[in-house]
């Protein structure tokens, strides 16, 4: 069996999750008055994880994108030289 702080916060995120039957949840609230307060807190801390996540998958995404376009920039400014070289050998 859980601790009592560990059972409340497992009854809230089942009720955040959907997961709580609907007839027990009700009940919970009648018994604790704090429950509401609490769920809420854990509501905003949930979307507020979930936007870091967000933010954080943009920026990797960003960082990966510059580096692919940089690559080709580099790799294309060769090609370029190589062809510039190759010219330059035909005339000669």
């Amino acid at each position: 069996m859980m601790r009592p702080e560990l059972e409340r916060l497992h009854h809230i995120e089942r009720h955040l999750l959907g997961a709580a039957p609907a007839p027990e949840w009700p009940l919970l609230q009648l018994l604790d008055a704090d429950l509401e307060a609490d769920t809420e807190l854990q509501r905003q801390l949930y979307q507020g994880v979930y936007r870091a996540g967000q933010q954080q998958l943009r920026q990797e995404l960003h960082q990966i994108h510059q580096r692919l376009y940089r690559r080709r920039g580099w790799l294309q400014a060769g090609t370029n030289y190589l062809h510039q070289l190759r010219r330059l050998w035909r005339r000669a």
